[in-house]
Formats: C-alpha cells, structure tokens, sequence
C-alpha cells in the first residue's frame, strides 16, 4: 500500500483551527455557528443548531436539521453512497424556480452510534447556492468538488481534494 504523504500544515493564525489538528477518525459536535444559505433570493437555510463533521484535512461539513430548512424546495435524490464512519447517505436535490440542482445535499438517515447526533439532519454542498454563510462569512467550496467541507477565515488548511491529495 502506498503511504499517504501530506504536505506541512499551514501557519494558524489567532481564531483559526488547524485541519490537521482535527481527528481521525471523524467526529461529530453540535456547533452553535449561524449558518444560513440563500439562492435566487430565497432563504433555504438558517439555523444555529447545526452539527459539524470534523475529520483530518478537511474543512468542516455542516449538517442542518430539518426544521431550519425550507424543505419544499427539495426532493429525495435515489443515489446513495458510503462513508467508512457515518454510514449509508441519501441524496436530496434541490428544484427552485424551475430549476433543479441534483445531489446538492446529503443526509444520513441512520448514521453509526457516534454520528447519531445527525440523523435527520442535512449537509450541503457550497459551490451551487448564491450565499453559503457561517456567522455571515461566505464560505468556499472545499477543492475537488467530491467532499463537502466549508471553508472560512477560521480554518488553516492546505485543505484534502486539492489535486495530489488523494492519499493524505
């Protein structure tokens, strides 16, 4: 097997957290961060009751429960996929306006033990909504387009998905 060789972590600076100082295996805490999404003018998300993934090397995912999202919007997607730690996941598309993003939030219906506290709760993906917001910061996308951290001000990176990551 070939062994995973990452690059030096970034300097932190005060209020950041270093990626590589975040476990593995993943873990999941409750965040009282104020996450908000808007598209087209339309506010899909708010909550200050969100959960957080944390894992080496990536950014934070941020999972929504239900009730602070504008489910109308959205629509089971039948893909599926596994995550060596939290399990099964379930694909939500999102259709606004005639318009339809597929598979642009995931879920864990019946998540392992440690991640029970996200079940019924939504993750999203950054890149196709307007705004991405924690605590009124737009976010960006982590790099690669597969893995659905956030990234703020409040992370030291380099961050998994850029290219050559595949092994950290």
């Amino acid at each position: 097997m070939r062994q995973a060789h990452h690059p030096d972590p970034d300097p932190v600076l005060p209020g950041q957290e270093s990626v590589w100082d975040y476990p593995r295996p993943a873990i999941a805490e409750p965040t009282p961060r104020h996450i908000r999404i808007v598209h087209r003018g339309i506010v899909l998300a708010d909550s200050r009751a969100a959960w957080r993934t944390l894992e080496t090397s990536h950014p934070p995912t941020y999972y929504l429960p239900q009730n602070d999202i504008a489910m109308e919007y959205l629509r089971p997607n039948p893909a599926r996929s596994l995550c060596e730690w939290k399990g099964q996941a379930g694909y939500w598309d999102l259709v606004i306006d005639g318009e339809t993003i597929a598979g642009a939030g995931w879920s864990y219906p019946s998540p392992t033990p440690p991640f029970a506290g996200i079940a019924g709760h939504i993750a999203f993906y950054a890149a196709p909504f307007d705004e991405v917001l924690v605590d009124g910061e737009q976010v960006r996308p982590q790099p690669g387009g597969f893995y659905g951290g956030w990234i703020t001000s409040r992370e030291a990176g380099p961050f998994k998905g850029v290219p050559g990551s595949r092994f950290w």
